[in-house]
């Protein structure tokens, strides 16, 4: 069995806007116009050669709702500013049909959702390249991934 399983690094992920759990500030909600929110990473293995970032809603009444995916961004970086838009990294559509960041926007007066932000390190490139789609990202992911980070934001209505 040695070698049959990998073992998995963790990224330490963060944000300066808000903190793991906390409530993330509206600026940055789908009412206030999409600004996606900064990001800070360390703990990126060097056998890294791809980042991939994920936003997700758990909460969503539907099911998980994607808020945000990005691939493409080099393992050298340690994080993202607030509404980044790097046009050499692919920009995954989110839930609301669009390709990049759709922020918090969940239904009024019901209890905050969570928004469930993941740093995936790659040991392979994913491939993917703009307009890219959940299942295409799933699909790109696996086996490839050496390490990852979450951070949790909540937002409510």
């Amino acid at each position: 069995m040695s070698g049959q399983y990998r073992t998995m690094d963790e990224i330490k992920l963060s944000s300066p806007e808000f903190a793991d759990g906390g409530p993330i500030p509206a600026v940055h909600s789908h009412e206030a116009g999409d600004l996606s929110p900064s990001l800070d990473w360390t703990g990126v293995p060097t056998s890294a050669v791809e980042l991939v970032l994920t936003c997700e809603d758990p909460d969503a009444p539907g099911g998980t709702f994607t808020h945000w995916m990005l691939a493409g961004m080099q393992p050298g970086r340690d994080g993202l500013s607030a509404g980044e838009d790097a046009p050499r990294i692919a920009k995954g559509r989110n839930g609301f049909g669009d390709n990049g960041y759709g922020g918090p926007h969940p239904p009024p007066g019901g209890a905050p959702h969570r928004y469930v932000f993941t740093l995936r390190a790659l040991d392979e490139p994913s491939g993917l390249t703009s307009g890219f789609s959940p299942d295409d990202l799933r699909d790109a992911l696996r086996g490839k991934v050496v390490a990852t980070g979450t951070l949790t934001g909540t937002y409510a209505r």
